[in-house]
């Protein structure tokens, strides 16, 4: 059974522009995988803590060494990563906040990201060790910020995704969504048009 697993991380929930788009995805993607299963983590509703020491050395922590509460962090992580491993594609919505991801996504990246479990060290450097998947961004923005300096988002969640070994990405854009009725009506359409090409 194929399983898509969709990340929101509008403070909106299912109200913001990229959850709607995330949704529309999934609809589609099912449809064209009959017997699938869409897996839904909802950042808003359900947010992941923000990392801090306390959480951060329970990661660190020796697993006979562990007190129950490193253990409940670890544990929390370790569902987080196995929701992760168990999907065949994801698909993240990504609204754009003052430049950046929403802290509600860079938390979960923070307990994703774990030495010796989604990457290691080698003699060669880093190994991503969550491979064979295919990952949907739906980025949306209230301006125009693709292919200019002031897309910090594109790159970090490429280069952040890559490093735990998924490189498979695809990004798809709505953007100038707060410039205008017409901006915003043509920027979902094109969107729309691209969720139908990729899930046809």
């Amino acid at each position: 059974m194929n399983t898509l697993l969709k990340i929101n991380a509008s403070l909106f929930s299912a109200n913001g522009q990229s959850s709607q788009l995330t949704e529309r995805f999934a609809a589609a993607w099912q449809a064209s995988h009959p017997g699938s299963r869409v897996v839904e983590r909802d950042l808003a509703a359900n947010p992941v803590p923000h990392l801090d020491g306390a959480r951060f050395m329970a990661f660190l922590a020796k697993p006979e060494e562990r007190s129950a509460e490193q253990q409940a962090v670890v544990d929390f992580s370790d569902a987080l990563i196995a929701e992760l491993r168990a999907a065949d594609a994801v698909v993240i919505g990504l609204p754009m906040y003052n430049f950046g991801i929403p802290s509600q996504l860079k938390a979960y990246f923070d307990h994703i990201a774990r030495a010796g479990v989604t990457f290691r060290y080698t003699a060669n450097g880093p190994e991503g060790l969550i491979t064979g998947k295919k990952v949907y961004v739906l980025a949306t923005r209230g301006g125009v910020y693709a292919g200019t300096p002031q897309d910090s988002q594109t790159a970090y969640v490429r280069d952040f995704l890559g490093f735990i070994g998924i490189t498979d990405l695809e990004f798809i854009y709505a953007e100038g969504l707060n410039m205008g009725d017409e901006s915003k009506n043509a920027a979902l359409a094109q969107a729309h048009q691209s969720l139908a090409a990729l899930t046809a």
